[in-house]
């Protein structure tokens, strides 16, 4: 039987569509499903550099949930000025929100963050950062925590309770989905600088982590855009991507997520299962194949700029051989969702490289 895999994003993507379907009633489905995902897709084209958002001074927005006074310690508002941001004019000299926690708290709110999408990017710096600024805010149930409509000022994530997601049309309420004790909601309001699209509401106690639109961007946005950057020039100089264009590289820049190896790390294992490929970006690993007496072969070696795994992505197969590394590596890393999707037009270059793999391979 066939494994099939959800791909990374797909779930977000239709929630999102079937929420539009319920508000706008189209009376065609299939021509508004052309015309709002190909709306998706200019929305997420680059235009200069849009892993940053730059946001209108007027926009006003919605509650703000920081503390105020003891008294009312997380007040409304009736709106926030929505300032505009530059991550290339930010200077870095700010003085950074902290909100103070207990080592308990702080190591509740690092778990509750690990796996949420957004927040893979992010080195272990930049995710005290985000501790630093997030503020712990108790809900009771039937408490709105977002309202459809509003603008947005604050990003949650949820350490419990559960919360429905509800959508006005027409005057009638629609749950479209349920949060249970985990995940993250609030975000796309923020990078895109567009109206709350649904309201939150809790259905029972719980406790959410919010962080604030200015400290959102300042830590979140900010840190997209130098990732962006820094795989940008990375890439550039990688000769099987000369034949891809600018906004396809910026695309491939945006998946790619690092990782660190120490010395003698086995970065990919003969034998095992391809889950994507690596670009290295600092250090050097040797290559070797595993013969069936058990001696290993050193075959080859690779350096920074150049890139290895893909041979089993492009045949479907099993590990060919053993990446190590010598030294400490820092490597790109690319998802085999974000391969096949992104790599196509480079697929043929790679096929002709991996020629030498299937040399050595062959002698075993």
């Amino acid at each position: 039987m066939m494994n099939l895999e959800i791909p990374s994003g797909l779930g977000d993507m239709l929630k999102d569509f079937t929420v539009a379907v319920l508000r706008e009633k189209p009376s065609n489905l299939n021509e508004y499903a052309v015309e709002y995902f190909t709306r998706a897709r200019d929305i997420s084209k680059p235009k200069t550099v849009p892993m940053y958002i730059i946001v209108d001074d007027d926009e006003a927005g919605e509650p703000d949930l920081k503390p105020k006074t003891n008294k009312n310690k997380y007040a409304r508002r009736n709106s926030v000025s929505a300032e505009r941001y530059d991550p290339e004019a930010d200077d870095d000299e700010k003085e950074k929100v902290v909100y103070p926690k207990s080592t308990e708290q702080r190591n509740r709110l690092k778990e509750d963050l690990e796996g949420i999408l957004i927040f893979r990017s992010l080195d272990s710096d930049q995710i005290n950062n985000v501790i630093d600024a997030m503020f712990e805010k108790n809900v009771t149930d039937g408490e709105v925590v977002i309202k459809q409509g509003d603008d947005g000022d604050n990003f949650y994530v949820i350490d419990s309770g559960t919360y429905d997601v509800i959508v006005d049309v027409n005057g009638d309420e629609k749950k479209v989905f349920e949060f249970d004790n985990k995940g993250s909601f609030g975000e796309l309001a923020l990078m895109y600088n567009m109206p709350r699209s649904a309201t939150i509401r809790s259905s029972d106690d719980g406790i959410l982590w919010a962080m604030d639109r200015s400290s959102f961007q300042r830590i979140i946005l900010k840190a997209a855009f130098k990732k962006r950057k820094h795989y940008e020039r990375l890439l550039e100089h990688v000769p099987m991507l000369q034949s891809i264009d600018e906004y396809e590289r910026m695309n491939l820049a945006d998946a790619l997520l690092t990782k660190i190896f120490a010395d003698g790390d086995v970065i990919i294992r003969q034998g095992d299962e391809a889950d994507g490929m690596y670009f290295i970006e600092e250090g050097s690993v040797h290559i070797s194949i595993s013969k069936e007496s058990g001696h290993v072969d050193r075959v080859g070696s690779l350096t920074e700029g150049k890139y290895f795994g893909e041979l089993a992505l492009i045949e479907n197969k099993p590990r060919s051989a053993n990446v190590v590394a010598d030294g400490k590596v820092k490597a790109a890393f690319l998802e085999r969702e974000s391969f096949e999707r992104l790599l196509g037009p480079c697929l043929d270059i790679m096929k002709r490289n991996s020629e030498i793999y299937k040399k050595y391979a062959g002698k075993k």
